[in-house]
């Protein structure tokens, strides 16, 4: 579970709900608009969908799970796995890391073909390739969320245009003015929650948890490359270490 981004939410939601709240003595209600709602929410989603493929739309909704729900071995953690691996492979072949606990599947991957014997070239080959078309599917679900922050307040302004013209046809009805006077207002609140509370803050996570994974596909491949070309595992952590930020690359040298 991420804290960050389900805190940075629920403490935006919070105190917008309790602006509302105290501006309105209570009536919450009056923030209310269905018109508004079928504008701003129904307009930007199926706008967005015009925009991507159903299957990337849909899968947009499971990458969104990763802002919350997200569980990443750090550097370090697959640093010292690697070594481990290093050592066991110099020590009894590669047949040697078959029965090997390897929690992270892209390093099992790498480790697999290894022990299938196949040729360093082939190797690299592949892992950058799954590398790359990971980072695609992510960046496709960092874009959807992007339009949507772009596209829900154009739906709001859509809507406060609606509201104008409502209201100014109906001049001669002054009961009538209240109710398009709100959808004008409220869509544009509505357009700048979407945008600014839901949508960019959960595209940029995704973007960081995107360049988290991709920093960490990058270490696993130089270091299956590294166990596959017989390197002493002290030069293999070596090397590995400058995937690290400086501080802790140095705090990683000393311990070593």
């Amino acid at each position: 579970m991420d804290l960050a981004t389900l805190i940075g939410l629920i403490g935006a939601i919070g105190f917008i709900v309790m602006a509302m709240f105290i501006s309105s003595s209570g009536d919450v209600g009056m923030f209310g608009d269905l018109v508004s709602v079928l504008i701003v929410f129904g307009g930007s989603v199926f706008v967005v969908l015009a925009k991507f493929t159903l299957a990337q739309f849909l899968g947009a909704g499971k990458a969104a799970a990763k802002a919350f729900m997200f569980k990443i071995e750090s550097p370090e953690e697959l640093i010292e796995k690697a070594v481990q691996l290093g050592g066991a492979a110099r020590q009894g072949g590669f047949l040697a890391l078959e029965e090997a606990e390897i929690p992270n599947s892209f390093m099992q991957k790498g480790i697999n073909m290894l022990v299938d014997g196949h040729d360093a070239d082939v190797v690299r080959a592949t892992m950058q390739k799954d590398i790359s078309l990971t980072e695609k599917r992510h960046e496709t679900a960092i874009a959807i969320f992007r339009s949507l922050g772009d596209v829900a307040p154009a739906m709001g302004m859509i809507g406060t245009l609606i509201g104008l013209v409502a209201m100014l046809s109906n001049m001669d009805d002054p009961k009538a003015i209240g109710p398009a006077m709100a959808v004008a207002l409220l869509t544009t609140l509505y357009g700048a929650f979407v945008a600014n509370v839901m949508a960019i803050p959960l595209a940029d996570k995704l973007a960081i948890r995107n360049q988290q994974e991709k920093l960490n596909n990058m270490l696993i491949l130089d270091a299956v490359l590294g166990i596959q070309d017989g390197q002493n595992p002290k030069v293999i952590e070596g090397i590995l270490r400058n995937y690290l930020a400086q501080n802790k690359r140095e705090v990683a040298g000393e311990a070593a």
